[in-house]
């Protein structure tokens, strides 16, 4: 409880004033602009949007090259959906661009709840800001194909996120029995070739024919997300010590997919240099 005459924030650290949720109940889907400084010293903005009512939030982020990244958290279904739409190589005989999804399981505490993350607000929307933690690059193998026009029994976001994507669905062994045994249809998934059925399967960096089949590497990073809610500590007239949500900490995340392709063609960033 903040003493009277200081208002709700007036006695906190200035640490915590640069981005504090607001705490107003029944809040509508909210959407955040944050600017953030990526690797290669480039400003971009970063859309965050939540939905407590569907609880689910949304991260948008484009790069310098033009790719614009997608991160969405169904907390309801415990699916995390990472889009990647890749500007085509037209010279190279690419389509204007290439969609990608890859759907893995949404752990606890990976990134904070929509609930929390619909009353964020900052206090400088013009701050630059940098994740205060940077996690370990995440390397999954994508050894499933999810089917498009079933996808919505896994998650419905997949049907609006995945739309331009419909061919390239991507998720991992692993999760799909995590998904089965919560009595999603198996029937949306169908295993990817792998080295162990075809020999000569290369990766597609080492991979000199541009027609033959080959595993193609894919990296992204969340460069700015709020991974942690932070909590202070109050004292109430009696003496009593509580815990209140007082702040956020962010964090930074990349992730590298491996995943089969039918054609080197449809994985032409994946070459050695």
């Amino acid at each position: 409880m903040a003493r009277r005459g200081r208002g709700p924030w007036g006695w906190l650290p200035p640490l915590l004033l640069g981005l504090l949720p607001i705490w107003v109940l029944g809040a509508p889907p909210s959407e955040l602009r944050v600017r953030v400084r990526l690797p290669d010293g480039q400003v971009a903005e970063e859309s965050l949007q939540a939905d407590s009512g569907a609880d689910c939030v949304s991260l948008e982020l484009r790069k310098g090259d033009g790719t614009l990244l997608t991160l969405t958290a169904d907390f309801k279904q415990e699916v995390k959906i990472f889009r990647a739409l890749i500007l085509g190589e037209l010279e190279r005989g690419q389509s204007q661009f290439q969609a990608l999804c890859f759907v893995t399981r949404l752990h606890r505490n990976e990134i904070i709840p929509s609930e929390s993350m619909v009353k964020l607000r900052q206090k400088n929307p013009r701050t630059v800001r940098q994740a205060e933690e940077v996690r370990a690059v995440e390397h999954l193998s994508m050894d499933v194909a999810v089917n498009f026009s079933k996808g919505a029994q896994l998650s419905s976001h997949i049907h609006n996120v995945c739309s331009e994507a419909k061919e390239a669905i991507y998720t991992r062994e692993e999760d799909v029995k995590f998904w089965l045994e919560k009595g999603v249809d198996g029937s949306m998934f169908e295993v990817l070739p792998q080295s162990a059925d075809l020999p000569d399967l290369q990766r597609c960096r080492l991979c000199a024919d541009r027609w033959k089949p080959c595993i193609c590497s894919y990296a992204l990073s969340i460069e700015w997300y709020p991974c942690m809610l932070k909590y202070c500590k109050s004292r109430d007239a009696a003496g009593k010590v509580s815990s209140y949500k007082c702040g956020i900490r962010s964090c930074r995340k990349g992730y590298s997919f491996d995943y089969y392709v039918p054609q080197k063609q449809l994985c032409l960033w994946d070459e050695e240099t």
